[in-house]
């Protein structure tokens, strides 16, 4: 049957073509009909490649708000949001479907543009108030915009009338942490546990506000759990844990939260050993020898074995600051370590040869210098 009508619609194609028939002339209904059939037999096979190709032709038959909504259905399918929303934002709202509404705000959330999710989720809202998944949209949309006291007038009209929804109650709970209604953020965030909501950003953020109601105790119990379900992998929550437990008095154990917190910040290290090794060399190359020293220096914090890294330092030190003190022993501890290299290659030989030399003829003073 399918292949049949794709036979007729093929064939309404040529007619419409050979008469040249624009959007404001007459189409026969039994051809626009068949190709909207089409792409919506496409649709159901999730072929939206032929689909797009049908609907756009019927589109260009005939504008009608259900034509446009089938087209940006196929697009929003597609990722292409900005045609979805173009398409959807001419049709009269109250024309729209729901899921077509839905369609064009999250398409205008897809491209970052949040003024227009706003607008248009507003409008939405108004039109179907028990939508919790858009409304907990529009207060978090709000939030970000500085207005959370709006996004929380729209989540407590909610609340009003279904006090269980919890995508809308996270919304409210964040926008009152953010205007900083501490008691109610906390209350909302309790009420989140107890329907389960048990997540990492649950307990956290009842942490974080029971701290700001100097409720240490109470932030310690949901610290725990938080970092656990974290695999005692987030630095900000072994941060808080320590500062919490000191507090409390705990010392031993807030000092060792405080241990893991720093070492948690600390930044990737195979990262921090390329971008100081060329920092070292970007300095050194345009004439800035301390800021390459330093650059050079923190890189041996991260790879204290590159033997280069002495040679470079030494040079810099020796040749252009004429710090003979730090020359010498950066010259020491690049020798130490070359010399202990089982198979130097012809360029290490080479760095151990003038090093050698230079430490064995050269008189060098025994200067103060800033230590390293």
């Amino acid at each position: 049957m399918l292949i049949l009508a794709l036979l007729a619609v093929s064939t309404a194609q040529g007619e419409v073509l050979s008469k040249k028939k624009s959007k404001t002339e007459e189409v026969a209904p039994d051809t626009l009909q068949l190709i909207i059939q089409a792409g919506d037999s496409c649709m159901q096979q999730y072929n939206t490649l032929e689909a797009l190709n049908f609907y756009q032709q019927a589109f260009a038959m005939k504008d009608t708000a259900d034509v446009r909504m089938k087209l940006a259905d196929c697009y929003y399918q597609r990722a292409n949001y900005r045609q979805t929303a173009d398409l959807l934002k001419l049709v009269p709202a109250g024309s729209l479907t729901h899921e077509a509404f839905r369609q064009l705000c999250y398409s205008y959330q897809k491209q970052s543009d949040n003024d227009s999710f706003v607008y248009w989720t507003t409008n939405l809202v108004s039109r179907y108030p028990m939508d919790g998944e858009m409304v907990a949209g529009l207060i978090t949309a709000l939030t970000r915009e500085d207005q959370a006291w709006k996004g929380i007038g729209d989540g407590e009209q909610y609340f009003k009338r279904d006090s269980t929804n919890i995508l809308v109650n996270r919304a409210l709970a964040d926008a009152y942490f953010i205007d900083r209604k501490f008691d109610k953020a906390v209350a909302m965030y309790e009420r989140l546990l107890q329907l389960g909501d048990s997540t990492f950003n649950t307990l956290y953020s009842a942490a974080m506000c029971y701290t700001r109601l100097d409720s240490l105790e109470r932030a310690y119990k949901y610290l725990i759990p938080a970092f656990l379900i974290s695999g005692m992998q987030h630095p900000g929550c072994a941060y808080r844990l320590g500062v919490v437990s000191v507090d409390l008095g705990s010392y031993t154990e807030g000092l060792g939260y405080l241990d893991l917190a720093t070492q948690l910040m600390l930044p990737d290290t195979i990262i921090m050993k390329a971008i100081t090794l060329s920092q070292g060399e970007g300095y050194y190359m345009t004439k800035q020898y301390k800021k390459a020293i330093e650059a050079w220096k923190r890189h041996l914090d991260y790879n204290p074995t590159s033997i280069a890294t002495y040679y470079n330092i030494v040079n810099a030190y020796y040749y252009y600051l004429k710090d003979d003190q730090q020359a010498k022993a950066y010259l020491e501890r690049f020798l130490q370590l070359a010399r202990k290299e089982p198979n130097p290659n012809t360029q290490l030989t080479e760095m151990i040869k003038k090093a050698d030399e230079l430490l064995r003829t050269t008189n060098f003073k025994d200067t103060k210098s800033k230590k390293r």
